[in-house]
């Protein structure tokens, strides 16, 4: 606990608020901060930050929530697959309740009779293939940096293993790619970024070269209110002084050369390709799918998948709320017909969205 209260002190709050405050009359326009992590979008409204911040410093959410950001398109394919008689379908809790095209989800699928478990990790799935081997098992795969390494060592696992009923839907997606489109949208004007905690453990600062290289501030923070301050103030410092990098404020977990045992393991199983992210389009190399060497743990492969037409759902702002360009209650739907309870988007169904986070604390 008193590791914890040292970032949650409040007196060191106020004095980097005030600090932030002081530094903020040097700027010399508005600047809009985007943090591209779903865990710093649930801190911020938790804990107020927005309102803390003096008018000409504006903080909106990106796409760091990776069930936010898991394309419809894919949703579809889960649903497909989970319905399968032949399948269990194993997820992460927060994917149960998202929806795919007309409002369809796995818990709708799955009260109806689809065989759907939660699972804390996908080494529950293996056991689960080594109980049932006259049953398929089918993971599906989401996340950044942070999840997608324990999957691709699970998957070494299997094939050790020499699992025969165990496949994985690989939805995962790698953060660099999209703040590199982010940077590249004329109509996205960010002035610096609150990188991912989490993520940059496994890559690194390296990764992020391309925000400076674009004259954007960059900083790796925590996840507590005094981490996130202390991150808005050095993104000011940087807008300030034109000295444009990519700085560590957290430094307790994050090195600069990341965890080079995690990237081995997963370029050992996954290659990278295009992949669509909602609200953004399909991005070049932002995904990661099986190699030929573990190629047969590849659901895609293992299942003849239909063409699906897949439809947004009307009136639903995700796209626009994952890219910054609109805040959560500027959405038709929120809080009238989109709630927690009845989600239309992902934003409001995983606690790392958007809409989420600003229901539950604004």
């Amino acid at each position: 606990m008193k590791y914890i209260d040292e970032f949650r002190d409040p007196n060191i709050a106020k004095g980097l608020i005030s600090f932030i405050k002081k530094r903020s009359k040097k700027l010399k326009k508005e600047i809009t901060i985007m943090e591209v992590c779903g865990t710093h979008t649930h801190s911020i409204n938790r804990f107020g930050i927005k309102g803390l911040l003096p008018e000409n410093i504006r903080l909106v959410s990106g796409p760091g929530c990776p069930v936010c950001v898991t394309s419809i398109e894919d949703i579809d394919t889960s649903l497909f697959l989970a319905g399968k008689s032949e399948t269990i379908f194993t997820i992460f809790g927060d994917m149960l309740r998202v929806p795919g095209s007309n409002g369809v989800s796995l818990e709708k699928i799955r009260s109806a009779g689809a065989e759907i478990k939660i699972i804390s990790s996908v080494l529950n799935a293996i056991t689960l293939a080594e109980e049932q081997p006259d049953k398929e098992i089918v993971f599906m795969g989401i996340g950044f940096e942070t999840t997608s390494p324990t999957i691709a060592a699970s998957v070494t696992i299997a094939k050790k293993k020499g699992l025969k009923n165990f496949s994985v839907f690989s939805a995962h997606k790698i953060i660099p790619p999209a703040v590199k489109i982010l940077l590249d949208d004329e109509d996205i004007n960010i002035d610096g970024f609150l990188c991912p905690g989490h993520v940059s453990i496994i890559l690194g600062s390296q990764a992020y070269s391309i925000i400076p290289e674009n004259k954007k501030a960059a900083v790796i923070t925590g996840f507590e209110p005094v981490d996130i301050l202390e991150g808005v103030l050095m993104i000011v410092d940087q807008i300030i002084e034109g000295k444009w990098e990519v700085q560590i404020q957290y430094k307790r977990a994050v090195k600069e050369e990341g965890n080079p045992t995690a990237r081995a393991a997963l370029d050992k199983v996954f290659d990278k390709a295009g992949s669509i992210w909602r609200g953004l389009g399909e991005i070049p190399e932002s995904g990661l799918f099986f190699n030929s060497e573990y190629k047969s743990f590849d659901a895609l492969e293992r299942f003849d998948i239909p063409e699906i037409q897949s439809q947004e759902n009307v009136g639903c702002s995700c796209g626009e709320i994952l890219k910054g360009q609109m805040s959560p209650d500027e959405c038709v739907l929120f809080k009238s017909v989109c709630t927690p309870k009845n989600p239309v988007g992902p934003c409001m169904v995983s606690s790392e969205g958007a809409c989420s986070a600003f229901y539950k604390y604004n």
